[in-house]
């Protein structure tokens, strides 16, 4: 028996379903760059970044010095009491980085989803009102709130009701929905009555607090919201005192060539979450926003024991370090063109392959069947493949490649992957590939 089967087997009986989304079995023991290394000594091509979580790679050696320094310093006293001196830098550093010329506060948590709950809290408190609006295909996180917002997975909803009071869900504006001919000004006016129905209908706008959007969709299948679209909604907001709210969590920090996915709008949020990569994978969050939204509530009314760690703060510290010292933002734009060549080229060569899109190292590739539908069978046999011959992908919405490398991961190893997705799709279209058997439903 292989060492990963052995652990997977006793965890199994320890471990609750509802927390893993099955794809391999695998255990992963140890990572470096852009290369993990299971149980049984096999490395992968890692084209998940541990779900944007480690934009930076992994283990990276300048990530490693600055947590063990603040371990032997100050492991962890609790923020919401008291300041330490790591935390202090860091929220003063985001709120410098963060977009807009205006004066910004920061409130730190410990996940994508407490930080999307908190942008709710702030929202509600700032202008007195309780709706929130969101959008389809949204992945806020899984706290009750952030969960309340999202629309991805009907697990996240079934079993688990009721949710949040006071949200609304709106049509995302996903390009791949476009009428024939039909040009991204005339689908983004479509989409726009759609998001104004509700408001012509039965939702006061002077009774809506906050509209919520990921820019770039991640979970969504990576899915980028035309910019007129975007422009209507944001002016939408400003004649109505809503709150203009992006969710930077997957797609923030250089994952789609740009430092925020906001900025490729050319639209400044009055709040933004963020979390993931920001401790290139330790548990942090933080809401950056307009100095007025984030003084509107009193604490404890955002305060948890360990948001703001003074060992994650380092973390934080020395992966903004590392992104602008190795210039990570240019190089997911640079490198992410070579993988958008790649693709692109592939489906003009493979007729199972639909759309593509690529925003940096930053891609969702659509596998389809015949019929132009999508084809969730092929794209298992695709992702376990890939596996196969020594890369991690996963998918999204059951017919998506997700492919979100760590923004460190050198051309000679993005060469070999895609050597080896070729070769998986290759396969596909020879009638090669078998899946194991196994009683598990794959994927989300």
């Amino acid at each position: 028996m292989s060492k990963n089967t052995e652990i997977l087997n006793e965890e199994k009986v320890y471990l609750a379903d509802a927390t893993r989304v099955k794809y391999f079995d695998i255990v992963i023991d140890h990572g470096s760059g852009a290369i993990i290394t299971d149980a049984n000594g096999h490395d992968y091509i890692d084209l998940l970044a541990s779900a944007s979580a480690t934009n930076t790679g992994h283990s990276h050696p300048k990530v490693v010095e600055a947590i063990t320094q603040q371990a032997q310093k100050l492991i962890q006293y609790t923020p919401a009491y008291f300041a330490n001196t790591t935390t202090a830098q860091l929220a003063k550093r985001l709120a410098d980085i963060a977009p807009g010329n205006f004066d910004k506060q920061v409130a730190f948590g410990n996940s994508g989803s407490d930080a999307n709950d908190a942008i709710i809290k702030f929202a509600r408190g700032y202008t007195g009102r309780s709706y929130v609006v969101s959008f389809t295909g949204a992945y806020h996180g899984s706290t009750y709130g952030s969960m309340s917002i999202s629309g991805v997975s009907l697990n996240m909803t079934r079993k688990v009701g009721p949710l949040l009071p006071d949200v609304i869900k709106v049509p995302y504006p996903d390009q791949t929905q476009r009428l024939v001919n039909e040009s991204d000004d005339d689908f983004s006016n479509r989409l726009f009555k759609q998001f104004m129905l509700p408001f012509e209908t039965y939702l006061p706008a002077d009774e809506v607090a906050l509209v919520i959007i990921e820019p770039i969709q991640g979970d969504g299948g990576i899915v980028k919201a035309p910019q007129r679209f975007m422009t209507l909604v944001y002016n939408f907001t400003r004649e109505h005192n809503i709150v203009f709210a992006v969710d930077e969590v997957n797609q923030g920090l250089g994952r789609t060539g740009k430092m925020w996915s906001i900025d490729h709008f050319g639209i400044v949020p009055d709040l933004m979450s963020i979390g993931k990569s920001i401790a290139s994978g330790l548990p942090l969050s933080a809401v950056v926003g307009r100095r007025d939204i984030m003084s509107s509530l009193s604490a404890p009314a955002n305060v948890y024991t360990t948001a703001g760690n003074p060992v994650t703060a380092a973390a934080a510290l020395a992966t903004l370090d590392i992104i602008e010292q190795e210039q990570l933002v240019l190089r997911s734009y640079e490198l992410g063109k070579i993988a958008k060549t790649f693709f692109e080229n592939a489906a003009q060569r493979y007729h199972f392959i639909g759309d593509v899109r690529m925003y940096g190292l930053n891609g969702g590739i659509d596998i389809i069947d015949n019929q132009g539908q999508p084809d969730t069978h092929a794209t298992n046999q695709l992702i376990y493949r890939i596996f196969e011959l020594g890369a991690i992908m996963i998918s999204l919405r059951g017919n998506i490649l997700r492919f979100q490398p760590p923004l460190v991961i050198k051309e000679e190893e993005l060469t070999k992957v895609l050597a080896i997705i070729d070769q998986a799709f290759s396969d596909l279209e020879a009638g090669k590939i078998v899946l194991p058997q196994t009683d598990s439903h794959i994927g989300w």
